[in-house]
């Protein structure tokens, strides 16, 4: 028979272990990491590009730790600059957002939104997200000030690809741009964006910020040679070795951060493919700051000739 008091202990241990990994998610959703990559997607020749991703920043304006982070990453002083949506989490949060990129938006800029740009976070059940998609969006709250965001970015200078093609001198470099408006919410228009990419540029460069097959499959067809994309938190809680358990989108689990091909199975050169790139985000639900092996990150892309 158990010792007396073995449930006692029992209990005790087990609320040991939970605030231990409580503590521990909620210390990884802060350990903000920059992240390097290498995309060759250039012609022959050309100049490296170095292009930062920004994504699901989830601004609240207490947040000084992650606004000054952020601030930080202008010493990079990237050529681009692709923000693929997810910067508000506060109807406050638009100062704190413009502050905190700074010097950045005196970089070429491009950028897309996201559902939690335009309504406000909700208290909402983490263990949610592991379960199948049942079509239900978050749309009933407040919105947030998303067009004063859009005029603070385009004022600045940035492209806002919302449903549009557009092109970007970068440097030597001619880019090739389309984007659309957030496929999460379904308010992607792909019939806007669609056809052949301009064969004269020297890039062709395609964003999103959810990764949603039926917009990912689009651009591989249309000739982009590459798509970036955030939305996923790269599965948020993962197991170790940062495997994610969902998407919160169609895409499958094994891309849910990180540089792949698309389709996965696909190979550089090959027509109908792409690279894809999938942010894993800096930030989370204002009221669940919690990740496990899967830190927030920016990413350092460097673009370099194929």
């Amino acid at each position: 028979m158990p010792p007396t008091g073995f449930p006692t202990r029992l209990l005790g241990a087990g609320a040991l272990l939970g605030s231990a990994v409580a503590a521990y998610a909620a210390h990884e959703a802060r350990a903000y990491t920059l992240r390097h990559v290498e995309v060759p997607v250039l012609p022959a020749g050309a100049r490296p590009l170095r292009v930062l991703h920004l994504s699901d920043l989830h601004v609240v304006p207490t947040q000084r730790r992650k606004l000054d982070w952020v601030r930080g990453l202008a010493d990079l002083r990237p050529d681009l600059v692709v923000d693929t949506g997810d910067n508000l989490a506060h109807r406050d949060a638009v100062p704190a957002v413009v502050d905190a990129l700074g010097g950045l938006l005196d970089v070429p800029g491009v950028f897309v939104h996201g559902s939690n740009d335009y309504f406000e976070p909700t208290v909402r059940n983490p263990l949610r997200y592991l379960l199948p998609d049942d079509g239900r969006r978050h749309t009933h709250t407040p919105q947030l000030p998303w067009r004063e965001l859009s005029r603070r970015f385009t004022d600045a200078g940035w492209l806002d690809l919302t449903n549009r093609r557009d092109r970007l001198a970068v440097g030597d470099l001619t880019l090739a741009l389309a984007g659309v408006d957030d496929p999460h919410l379904a308010y992607d228009r792909l019939e806007e964006v669609q056809g052949p990419a301009d064969a004269s540029a020297d890039l062709r460069l395609a964003v999103a910020h959810a990764p949603y097959l039926r917009v990912l499959d689009q651009y591989a067809a249309d000739g982009y040679d590459a798509v970036v994309a955030g939305h996923t938190h790269g599965g948020q809680v993962c197991l170790p070795g940062g495997r994610a358990l969902t998407t919160n989108c169609d895409l499958d689990p094994a891309r849910a951060r990180g540089l792949h091909r698309h389709p996965a199975d696909s190979q550089p050169g090959e027509p109908g493919s792409a690279w894809l790139h999938v942010s894993a985000g800096l930030g989370t639900n204002p009221y669940v700051r919690f990740r496990v092996a899967c830190r927030p990150e920016a990413t350092l892309l460097r673009l370099v000739p194929r």
